[in-house]
């Protein structure tokens, strides 16, 4: 405990950069992965979550781009890409990758399916907003609907995540079952 709270105090006083693949956001990703499995919170819910937190990062990395005036063919897609695909550096020695069949189409692990699609949440919800806002002349509709629009989205598919969740228990095999009796 003590060491984790000198980590703190150290990460605290330097400056802070947006950085998607940072060993900090690997950490807490993994940390939080942890936590929400100890209070039985499945990977699908937590990988929504973690998802929009990379493409958040993704958006700020395209700011800071902006700011240094750095621009190519493809820029934002592709620190998009990068943001997002960092979830990859959980599956190098935080956690173990157990593809299974998702909707009969992909065979992916549950957390790295949900975070893809809580970023792809992420995303199209906040150009939803922006479409609404631009639809209503150029203002939002009510006080922190940037906000309420994409946590919203995020929400319900958490929730469906939560009822129906991708990693749910497999069946046993043939022989684990020819071995209890």
């Amino acid at each position: 405990m003590l060491l984790i709270l000198a980590m703190m105090m150290i990460l605290a006083a330097g400056q802070a950069y947006a950085n998607p693949a940072c060993a900090v956001c690997t950490v807490a990703v993994g940390a939080s992965l942890e936590l929400a499995r100890s209070l039985g919170v499945d990977d699908s819910v937590v990988g929504v979550w973690a998802g929009a937190l990379l493409a958040l990062l993704g958006y700020w990395l395209i700011l800071w781009f902006d700011k240094k005036n750095w621009h190519f063919y493809g820029r934002d897609f592709w620190l998009m890409v990068i943001s997002v695909g960092s979830i990859g550096f959980m599956y190098m020695g935080e956690i173990e990758y157990r593809p299974q069949i998702i909707a009969y189409v992909f065979n992916l692990d549950a957390l790295l399916f949900s975070t893809i699609l809580g970023a792809v949440v992420f995303i199209y919800s906040s150009k939803f907003y922006q479409w609404m806002k631009a639809k209503n002349g150029g203002h939002a509709h009510f006080p922190f609907e940037k906000v309420v629009v994409p946590v919203a989205a995020l929400a319900l598919l958490s929730v469906y995540f939560y009822y129906y969740p991708l990693s749910a228990p497999t069946m046993p095999s043939a022989e684990d079952l020819l071995k209890n009796f």
